[in-house]
């Protein structure tokens, strides 16, 4: 009753509090964001696109610091759409772009595979009775903080919306979005890292 109204239209109350920012596009989200986010989680860092593969070109330090954070105990997942399924060939056609959804999985791929086996580094590929729900929606989740992007019709993941939340409470919109990360996990497929062969002796 004291505040003036104007004052009572900026302040959010609720589960709005747990809104941060939103951006119209995904590539509108400054990387420092997304690097600043990634250096401060401290238990769980949730990687939840479909192919994860801006995060090696646009996230700064991004490989350096995910081998730090799983070295010092944080545990790290990879959620991927397999670069095989069906749901992937069908995006394809549908994002009609020269690099493909199954090229940019495969790099992320390649990307897990140099980091090595490290405790507390997972990777998995959704089911594929979820892979819809996976395609449709990234989840990136840093101890209480998510960066989440709802894709749109044939737009690729860098033209769509992103929202920036932060835990305040029980059953708000972190949890909810949280929580569907969490079942795609659950019901995905443990990716074993690809076991790089030694190199040949040199020829005498």
């Amino acid at each position: 009753m004291i505040w003036p109204q104007a004052v009572k239209d900026r302040i959010k109350s609720g589960h709005d509090r747990e809104l941060i920012r939103s951006y119209p596009y995904r590539s509108a989200c400054p990387s420092t964001v997304w690097g600043e986010l990634t250096e401060d989680a401290g238990s769980d860092l949730f990687f939840a696109g479909y192919t994860n593969y801006f995060l090696w070109t646009q996230v700064p330090a991004f490989v350096e610091t995910v081998r730090r954070k799983a070295r010092a105990g944080c545990r790290v997942r990879f959620l991927l759409g397999d670069p095989e399924g069906e749901v992937t060939r069908q995006r394809e056609i549908v994002e009609d772009v020269a690099l493909t959804v199954s090229t940019r999985i495969r790099i992320t791929l390649e990307h897990l595979d140099r980091l090595g086996p490290l405790d507390g580094l997972e990777t998995r590929f959704s089911a594929p009775e979820d892979a819809t729900n996976h395609v449709s929606l990234s989840v990136f989740r840093f101890d209480r903080d998510a960066l989440v992007t709802p894709h749109l019709a044939r737009l690729v993941g860098h033209d769509s919306p992103l929202l920036h939340l932060r835990r305040q409470g029980e059953g708000g919109m972190f949890d909810r979005f949280a929580e569907h990360g969490e079942e795609l996990w659950e019901r995905g497929t443990v990716r074993a890292p690809v076991s790089r062969k030694p190199s040949p002796p040199p020829r005498t």
